[in-house]
């Protein structure tokens, strides 16, 4: 067994949470808050979170293999939908009429906005560079983080106001169509 080594702890968590970006997905986290009438099982969403980002951590590149898939299918569909995402925040149109379930906790929220393509082809890099069990620990970091982000949404709701959360998703919407693209073109090999 190998001991937990802070530095490389450190370094995963930083890597997760810029990779993740729970506080840059707080407009699309009240927004399927509001579509699902008003609810988000903070709990169910982080638990989800954990197992995704740890299940895929141990098993995620045998899983895509099994399916006949590689990394970087895997990532290009991760980068449509929130393309989709950040097109519905940007244009303040919904593209996908179905009734919203009564909670969002698991689909879209803990995955793939929280625990998406981008996260999960991060992981399979880390496992090339750090420690398992730093790689642990780093993905527990991040999911207390995101469960006090989803717990706390309400407040922070309240905190910005219509015209602060107007102003956030518009921005916001871009920044994830920025992150869509950049992950669809580095996916592609034209």
């Amino acid at each position: 067994m190998h001991p937990l080594i802070f530095r490389e702890i450190l370094s995963v968590t930083m890597i997760l949470f810029a990779i993740i970006d729970i506080l840059g997905a707080i407009p699309v986290i009240i927004q399927l808050r509001q579509k699902a009438g008003g609810h988000i099982e903070s709990e169910k969403a982080s638990i989800a979170v954990l197992v995704l980002m740890i299940g895929f951590l141990f098993v995620g590149e045998e899983l895509l293999n099994v399916i006949g898939l590689d990394i970087s299918s895997f990532a290009i569909a991760g980068s449509l939908v929130i393309f989709i995402i950040a097109m519905e925040m940007i244009l303040g149109v919904t593209f996908f009429k179905e009734e919203m379930p009564a909670t969002v906790s698991i689909v879209p929220l803990a995955f793939p906005l929280i625990a998406g393509a981008g996260t999960m082809t991060t992981l399979l890099s880390l496992k090339s560079q750090y420690q398992t069990q730093n790689i642990i620990v780093g993905i527990i970091l991040n999911t207390l983080f995101v469960y006090l982000v989803l717990k706390n949404v309400k407040w922070i709701e309240k905190l910005l106001g219509k015209t602060g959360l107007a102003i956030l998703r518009k921005a916001f919407g871009i920044i994830l169509l920025a992150i869509a693209i950049k992950l669809f073109r580095s996916n592609t090999h034209l």
